[in-house]
């Protein structure tokens, strides 16, 4: 449940931002509520059609063999949680100006009001997808039930939303970049822990070698089976009894995603552009 409600906040967050970077700019034009929430519709519908299809793809592909299908899922999982955390630190910034700029284009005219739907449709039908893809991954690895995964998205989705409507009517005054370097962790920590159940399913299907079928054992501290243990497991793939693949699998991504996302993080702006883009929309007028 933890996993899933990291990872849906985390996206639920994003669409949010772009959604009130929209509305905030576009304050006074009529029917904007309208386009924007028809965006969000549009947005969604898609995703539940990616779903559709990755449900599809699922029972096809179930016959080349659970554990390797487990595998594949985990680890296209981690790929895209790593290519997100990556591209966000970089581009993150761009997508707000951005947004912020179709706004004042449509309130200036230059841009028809369809436009609004276009933008905040995509974004609700990017992050949704994402969201299906993870929540595949995060099922495979944690084997989660039904019950749990959707009480964690439920209140991910509330979260996120929250914290974006608090962000939008300048209720709430933190610095973006605190809050998605915290997510980014989390994320990062999730991806590790995805890894490494993707390599125990790659030993099972004997595709890979254990190097170690017990690098050492703290249930004596935190069993798999404790509450602590299974949130440490939900957060970042917690086993107490880890095999030498595993540990490789979990360091290794941890190196190479913390390392791309230090190498291509997004330069500093300056104090004032700082000051701008971290800052909240106004409260719109009444």
């Amino acid at each position: 449940m933890l996993a899933t409600l990291v990872i849906v906040f985390r996206e639920v967050l994003e669409a949010a931002l772009v959604i009130g970077i929209v509305m905030a700019a576009t304050r006074g034009v009529p029917r904007r509520t309208g386009w924007v929430a028809g965006g969000i519709l549009g947005g969604i519908l898609g995703a539940c059609l990616v779903a559709g299809f990755a449900e599809t793809i699922a029972q096809a592909a179930a016959g080349m063999g659970q554990e390797l299908f487990n595998a594949a899922i985990l680890f296209l999982a981690v790929a895209m949680l790593g290519w997100h955390n990556v591209w966000m630190g970089r581009h993150g910034r761009e997508l707000a100006a951005e947004a912020n700029a179709l706004g004042r284009a449509v309130l200036s005219g230059a841009r028809p009001l369809y436009a609004l739907a276009i933008v905040v449709g995509m974004a609700v039908l990017r992050e949704g997808s994402e969201i299906v893809l993870f929540l595949y991954g995060i099922a495979a690895s944690l084997q989660s039930g039904a019950a749990a995964m959707l009480l964690g998205g439920v209140l991910g989705v509330l979260c996120g939303s929250a914290v974006g409507a608090l962000l939008y009517f300048g209720l709430l005054r933190i610095p973006m970049r605190y809050l998605f370097a915290a997510t980014s962790g989390l994320i990062l920590l999730l991806a590790a822990g995805m890894a490494a159940q993707g390599a125990s399913f790659l030993v099972q299907a004997d595709l890979l070698p254990a190097l170690s079928q017990q690098l050492w054992d703290t249930s004596f501290l935190v069993s798999d089976g404790s509450i602590p243990g299974r949130i440490l497991h939900a957060l970042f793939g917690y086993v107490a009894e880890p095999s030498g693949i595993q540990a490789l699998f979990w360091v290794g991504t941890i190196a190479v995603i913390g390392g791309l996302m230090r190498l291509n993080a997004a330069p500093a702006a300056p104090p004032a552009e700082s000051r701008r883009l971290a800052a909240t929309p106004p409260r719109p007028a009444e």
